[in-house]
């Protein structure tokens, strides 16, 4: 009985020779016994002291010497006479597979073995194969054997069939282990976000209930300040309350001690000229201890009862929500205030989603109002959780909220916050929006030009409302250029002259005089230039709607421009020959 498969099998007169020889393990078995002795018989090292020498790892090709790793750090460093030597690989032995021999090669498909002949006719090799029997036949079995009558087919033709079947079912395995492999890997990637996401949640867990004890201890504290106020109000009522008894009772008890010395007189003309008033005092005296006079006007309990079973049924029952919720709308989002800020006249804001929320974000609505308690409007759409909004007006009180959305709809609105923007408008040239030929400098207060032609650099702050005014100072002035100073939107073209398009307007001066332009249209010529350390004032005011220059303190004609509405941004246009900086700026509203 076969104890793998556990078949029975008779046995003839030959015995165990008369099963079939598995001569494919036979040929796995042999190789792998060639390969054994080609390793063991592999180029060994020739300068080892040890016995036996320990395998070569390199040849020289110079010293055609072997050497292991060991003997070549020792005898052959790679370094002084040796550096230009070159080491090789060491070669494979005659017998070793690859090295040359007649191992590796061979005729027919045995590889040089003997060709297997008949189990039952010695002499006979295999050269057909019983469908039937399915096993290998000679042609004597099937002229005198059983297998006369069997379904027979060439060995060949069915040696490759067998091997094509096979290889189609090793390319089943082949996919099914990379699918194992692929889920193998899928496994320890989920291996490591369990972990995380358990790290993730301990967390959580921790914050929340350090929340809840944290919430608990402010209401202790709230609990315990209501219990001392109360307190603190019976003991001043009853200690009011003593200071008022003792004091009647001084005042009727030294009464009391006169009437008596009175009565003991035996002058009764005396006695009778203050007896009125003394009967008059003793009833008003009496009449002060009027019911309730002695009794307590506050009790020694405490009427506070804490009703604290609901929160520690609560607490017992707290638990993880084990169950998957369908998709609901996001829950209520937490602004940041410590992130929340304001600069000047822009503000940002920064939010999260509360921890442990089940229903997954889409995106994020940020409201904001118009800086005077109207309406909200939608500033902000998107799966950011910061943002910032440039361009509002200055000394403005805004109100800002977020909800966050997803496939199911809109969650409610966050708890409002409200941001003051700056009262006085600060600015330093932009850099980021800068022509390329522009040059800024101390901390961007500083600006001047690579280029013959002028260039735009605007300010950091936009004004929509107020009354605003700046000076510049010319710090340098070379060759009698034309430096425009003015107001521009944030669009404005940065390769001319400030002034020659619709987005800006502008006083543009040489030494001597000045003009107004804007859209390339030149007006009111005024004499007066600029030179170096003069000084520009530029004045923009957007309650009246008009626009103002001063040169060294000295208004330059009448408001240069008149109904200017909408953002602007301080602008300057300027070429290398000139160097400009900013003194000051003021606000007012």
């Amino acid at each position: 009985t076969c104890p793998q498969c556990h078949r029975s099998a008779s046995l003839d007169q030959r015995g165990l020779r008369g099963f079939q020889r598995n001569r494919l393990l036979e040929a796995i078995v042999q190789r792998y016994q060639q390969g054994r002795a080609a390793a063991a018989a592999a180029a060994k090292c020739q300068l080892c002291d040890r016995s036996p020498p320990e395998p070569a790892a390199v040849l020289c090709e110079q010293c055609e010497v072997l050497y292991c790793s060991a003997c070549q750090l020792r005898c052959h460093p790679a370094r002084g006479p040796f550096a230009k030597h070159r080491l090789a690989p060491p070669p494979s032995h005659p017998g070793a597979p690859g090295g040359g021999g007649d191992g590796g090669g061979g005729k027919g498909a045995g590889g040089g073995r003997k060709l297997p002949t008949c189990a039952e006719h010695d002499l006979e090799n295999y050269s057909m194969y019983c469908v039937s029997c399915r096993s290998p036949v000679c042609y004597q079995c099937l002229e005198e054997g059983k297998h006369s009558k069997h379904d027979v087919k060439a060995l060949g033709a069915m040696w490759k069939q067998h091997k094509a079947q096979l290889s189609q079912a090793l390319n089943g395995v082949s996919d099914k282990a990379k699918e194992a492999k692929e889920f193998l890997v899928q496994l320890k990637n989920l291996l490591q976000q369990i972990q995380e996401n358990g790290l993730d949640y301990e967390a959580c867990l921790v914050a929340q209930c350090d929340a809840l004890v944290d919430a608990l201890t402010r209401q202790k504290a709230k609990l315990l300040t209501k219990v001392t106020k109360e307190r603190e109000h019976k003991l001043k009522v009853v200690w009011d309350q003593i200071n008022h008894c003792t004091l009647k009772l001084r005042q009727s008890t030294g009464l009391m001690e006169y009437c008596l010395e009175v009565i003991k007189e035996n002058d009764p003309s005396g006695f009778l000229q203050i007896s009125d008033a003394l009967i008059k005092r003793v009833q008003v005296s009496q009449e002060q201890w009027v019911k309730g006079a002695l009794e307590p006007k506050v009790s020694a309990e405490f009427d506070l009862t804490l009703d604290s079973e609901p929160l520690l049924q609560s607490i017992h029952q707290l638990d993880f929500i084990q169950m998957k919720f369908p998709v609901s709308v996001p829950p209520v989002p937490l602004l940041q205030l410590e992130k929340c800020c304001t600069r000047n006249n822009s503000v940002t804001l920064a939010w999260r989603m509360p921890p442990l929320s089940h229903n997954p974000v889409e995106g994020y609505i940020l409201e904001l109002d118009d800086g005077d308690g109207g309406q909200f409007r939608e500033v902000y759409v998107g799966k950011e959780t910061l943002c910032t909004i440039d361009g509002l007006h200055f000394n403005s009180t805004y109100n800002a909220r977020v909800k966050a959305f997803n496939s199911s709809g809109v969650g409610p609105y966050s708890k409002t916050v409200i941001l003051q923007t700056s009262d006085v408008a600060w600015f330093t040239f932009d850099p980021s929006s800068a022509h390329r030929d522009i040059v800024l400098s101390n901390d961007n207060q500083t600006a001047t030009c690579n280029s013959y032609d002028d260039r735009v650099v605007l300010g950091t702050a936009a004004f929509s409302k107020g009354v605003h005014y700046w000076e510049l100072h010319v710090d340098r002035y070379d060759n009698h250029p034309d430096p425009a100073f003015g107001i521009a939107r944030i669009n404005v073209v940065k390769d001319m002259m400030l002034g020659k398009d619709d987005k800006a307007w502008a006083m543009y001066v040489d030494n001597n005089r000045s003009w107004f332009m804007h859209c390339n249209s030149h007006t009111n010529r005024t004499e007066g230039g600029v030179s170096k350390g003069a000084t520009v004032g530029v004045l923009l005011d957007l309650n009246k709607h008009n626009l103002t220059f001063y040169i060294n303190g000295q208004q330059q004609g009448p408001p240069a421009f008149e109904n200017i509405e909408g953002v602007f941004m301080p602008a300057l246009s300027l070429n290398r020959n000139v160097q400009v900086s900013l003194l000051q700026s003021s606000s007012t509203y």
